[in-house]
């Protein structure tokens, strides 16, 4: 917390705001509308919320296929089985980590060829970098199917100086308890469909139709954002430009003291892209360092140094066996690879000098 938080809680207390609605998600829906350069926003209670009410909004239904990235995590792809559509997974490709527009471009035209086209792309942006949007944009409006943009991680990232989240018909940002800002837990969607988002508002708040009574014709669900958390992202979302700023010098300082390492690889930052640095992640090449991600990551448990291998790629998941998955190519499989050499290290913003200097050192002992 940034202390900053606290004027909206109390604002919220005082004027006995504490329901899923108030002046403070009003607002907090405003800001971050204007902050990334859309028309509108509705906060809700997580990012799989929002991914939920988007795929809802695109009538997404029993049957239905929707491709979507690999590597990630399972609460982008939870809301296709919430639809009881199906996913098909999409492989990243090396120099984004993000989908691959290889592997995109085969999927649909295979799609076309057995004349089921998605109903939507589901396109991830990881650890706070973009996925190359014009590529992707490119072959999805060739096919004229809406991309949902899972920028849960990228908040305050960009492409080609637009915001990350804003690229499909409808953007998705995480406020978890882990990501660069928080709500403690929240979401929020946010498109420049104006009608979307008025019918988002009413499915995120059970349905319920405007009449003197209870009355609801349609399923809905209960998904709005309470006052006092919005009051909690309004203060964060006060220093996220500090956040950002932050985790990018931490990036900066892992790379330059890791980054001479042979075998050691950090995650890419495409040409006229900005990253927020949300989690700082490299590759170790086992045949070059002498050591396994496993290995790697005992030495640091001992060290009581908490790190994660990257994302399990979904198509890996036991839940989703048996769903289509297209590599990006034939001899290469990215995120199988990603997930076999990757590591996040500990990169909150808060994180004080001597202690990221104790990851490097643990790091640059075992690995020199």
């Amino acid at each position: 917390m940034s202390g900053k938080e606290v004027k909206y809680i109390n604002d919220a207390f005082s004027s006995n705001w504490i329901a899923p609605l108030g002046p403070n998600v009003d607002e907090f829906e405003r800001e971050i509308a204007n902050y990334v350069g859309v028309k509108g926003a509705v906060a809700v209670s997580s990012g799989t919320a929002a991914i939920h009410l988007a795929l809802s909004l695109l009538n997404v239904q029993k049957g239905d296929t929707v491709f979507c990235s690999s590597l990630t995590f399972v609460a982008t792809a939870n809301p296709i089985l919430y639809q009881q559509a199906e996913p098909v997974f999409i492989d990243s490709e090396p120099e984004s980590w993000n989908m691959s527009a290889t592997a995109l471009n085969r999927a649909f035209k295979d799609a076309e060829r057995l004349n089921k086209l998605p109903k939507a792309v589901v396109i991830v942006n990881i650890y706070g970098q973009s996925a190359k949007m014009d590529e992707l944009l490119a072959i999805c409006n060739q096919y004229q199917v809406p991309i949902i943009e899972d920028a849960a991680e990228s908040l305050g990232a960009s492409y080609k100086g637009k915001a990350s989240g804003t690229f499909g018909k409808f953007g998705v940002y995480s406020f978890n308890g882990n990501k660069i800002i928080t709500t403690s837990g929240g979401g929020i969607l946010v498109s420049n469909q104006t009608d979307a988002l008025k019918r988002a508002r009413f499915l995120a708040a059970q349905s319920k139709e405007p009449k003197p009574y209870y009355h609801h014709s349609e399923l809905g669900y209960n998904y709005r954002l309470s006052n006092i958390l919005a009051g909690i992202g309004r203060g964060q979302l006060e220093v996220l430009d500090e956040r950002i700023s932050e985790r990018r010098r931490i990036f900066q300082v892992y790379q330059q003291e890791l980054g001479r390492l042979i075998g050691v690889n950090f995650m890419p930052e495409l040409e006229n892209t900005f990253s927020n640095r949300w989690l700082t992640a490299l590759t170790v090449d086992e045949n070059l360092t002498g050591m396994s991600i496993k290995e790697v990551l005992a030495v640091l448990e001992n060290e009581n140094i908490e790190a994660r291998r990257v994302w399990k790629p979904l198509h890996l998941q036991p839940l989703f066996k048996g769903c289509r998955y297209y590599s990006h190519n034939k001899e290469e499989h990215v995120a199988e690879q990603l997930f076999q050499t990757g590591i996040c290290l500990p990169s909150g913003s808060n994180m004080s000098n001597d202690d990221q200097m104790r990851v490097i050192e643990c790091l640059r002992s075992s690995l020199n």
